[in-house]
């Protein structure tokens, strides 16, 4: 027998717990009550859960005429926005991941993946908390530099992101 070591994600400890600091700044944006930069500063560090489910694969029939699963695969989630726009689902916490869908199992990564993940899937968005209670979409540029792990900071009074790489996420500038 081959043993394989299973790479710690670097969340060994995770009970599930959002973070407060991010919960409260995700509460206050919806509320009006802090610019979208309140949010992104805190995001693009964070730990978020990502959802994934049991899809049904092969459906086998018996002699009866009964289907049972034959085998089941489990994926993360995309959903389709009204606007055609797919976005890939993550939440705050087991508490928000488990008011959108008990049944999900949570996966910890951290924001950087989460946002990688969607653009590797072909998502326009990181849609956080969709199910409250306060939701947030990441999108475009500021989906691209969270992917990237860039930081959001206060550089001559004005936001931008800071990373390695000498290509900027887009050409947008970071809204206020």
């Amino acid at each position: 027998m081959t043993s394989r070591d299973i790479p710690d994600p670097g969340f060994a400890d995770d009970d599930g717990a959002p973070d407060p600091v991010l919960r409260a700044a995700l509460d206050a944006r919806a509320q009006g009550r802090v610019p979208a930069t309140e949010v992104l500063g805190l995001l693009a560090g964070a730990r978020l859960l990502v959802p994934v489910v049991a899809v049904l694969g092969e459906v086998e029939v018996d002699e009866a005429g009964l289907a049972h699963d034959k085998s089941s695969d489990m994926a993360a989630v995309l959903v389709t926005g009204a606007d055609g726009r797919t976005a890939l689902l993550a939440f705050t916490g087991a508490d928000a991941m488990a008011a959108w869908d008990p049944q999900a199992r949570p996966v910890p990564v951290t924001a950087a993946t989460a946002a990688t993940a969607a653009l590797q899937e072909g998502a326009a968005a990181l849609a956080v908390d969709l199910a409250g209670p306060a939701p947030y979409v990441l999108t475009g540029p500021d989906l691209e530099a969270v992917a990237a792990g860039w930081r959001l900071v206060r550089v001559d009074g004005r936001l931008a992101w800071v990373g390695a790489s000498p290509d900027g996420p887009g050409d947008s500038p970071v809204p206020e």
